[in-house]
């Protein structure tokens, strides 16, 4: 880490600390990771001169914490998860049909109602992939700060959105407010030899998921071989709660830090725009979930996170906190984000060249 970063970042993890303290007091769903997201974005809005005007959250933090919660959903990888998996075709088939449709409705919101340039609108229309979709969209000579804005306002939004309309559905917030637990198994008994286990799974997943170059390796490495030392029975894989919660809150303040510098014009615009594209991404996918619901055993509520389009670890955060097997919803969140870079590829050539 940069050290010129360190100070800042522990004042904006003590901001986030507290917004997520004062969040689980309340019935907010998933309090310590959208109490810090909301404490740190408000402050970074009203307030963009008091960080430095380089700053950047640091990668490798936020990286290692990913990195817990994929260590975490890889823990609940068993024998009869592998054994369901043929349930999950109809579901995938569902995806292949809800990037389409959810891409065609974002280009129309972006350009009609949003009146981006053609280029601009198909890169933020995407519904997943979120680095690439900034990394092609900048080579294509996009507007870099618009797509920024709303590739992370529509991870913030979906995120937002989801547990409330998930906490309404089941009649109980989520996560920690509802005096649910994330972790499986009981805190109490966890022994040094779990944690260092399990650490020795975060930094051996980090390696294998970022050398392989895996998408969204900082989440699916440590995913794959904490699911691999799971099925092996070789270990018992537990982690704190404690772990979880910071993992949370390190998650929610990373991306209210995004919002420092931002225009307030560009962000009221842009958060308008993002309800109107969750909102239309959510109608599609819960048009499919009723209708897949008839072919398949998967509940309705673990089909719907399945196919929110939030990022991979925000939404594998709320399966945890649903008690729905976060492994499963992995599975399908990586799928999406695969289909969307492969549609990303295949239609970027024949985008008009901006010079």
């Amino acid at each position: 880490m940069d050290f010129r970063n360190f100070i800042p970042t522990l004042a904006l993890l003590a901001l986030g600390g507290l917004g997520g303290f004062l969040a689980s007091l309340t019935v907010m769903p998933l309090p310590w990771m959208l109490g810090a997201l909301l404490a740190t974005a408000s402050f970074t809005i009203a307030r963009p001169e008091a960080l430095p005007h380089t700053y950047k959250f640091p990668m490798l933090l936020r990286m290692l914490f990913i990195a817990v919660i994929g260590v975490m959903i890889g823990a609940q990888v068993t024998p009869e998860l592998v054994a369901r998996a043929p349930l999950m075709v109809m579901s995938l088939i569902g995806l292949s049909v809800f990037v389409p449709l959810g891409f065609a409705a974002n280009l129309w919101i972006f350009c009609r109602l949003g009146g981006y340039d053609p280029v601009t609108a198909f890169f933020c229309s995407a519904p997943g992939g979120l680095m690439e979709s900034i990394t092609m969209g900048e080579a294509h000579g996009c507007n870099i700060k618009l797509l920024t804005v709303q590739q992370f306002l529509r991870i913030i939004v979906v995120i937002m959105l989801v547990p409330m309309l998930m906490s309404v559905w089941i009649g109980a917030p989520l996560g920690s407010a509802a005096g649910v637990q994330i972790t499986s198994g009981v805190q109490a008994d966890i022994t040094p030899e779990q944690v260092l286990i399990g650490a020795g799974v975060v930094l051996i997943g980090l390696v294998f998921g970022l050398k392989l170059k895996i998408p969204a390796g900082q989440l699916m490495g440590p995913l794959l071989i904490a699911a691999a030392v799971n099925l092996s029975g070789l270990a018992t894989l537990q982690l704190p709660e404690v772990l979880i919660i910071t993992a949370q809150l390190v998650i929610g303040t990373a991306l209210g830090s995004r919002f420092a510098g931002l225009k307030r014009d560009m962000l009221v615009r842009g958060i308008a725009l993002s309800f109107a594209s969750v909102t239309a991404m959510l109608l599609i996918a819960l048009a499919i979930c009723l209708i897949l619901r008839t072919f398949q055993p998967l509940p309705f509520d673990v089909l719907l996170i399945s196919f929110a389009p939030g990022g991979l670890t925000e939404m594998s955060l709320i399966a945890l906190s649903l008690n729905a097997n976060p492994a499963l919803v992995s599975l399908h969140h990586m799928y999406r984000i695969i289909l969307t870079v492969f549609a990303l590829h295949a239609l970027q050539r024949h985008l008009p060249s901006k010079g």
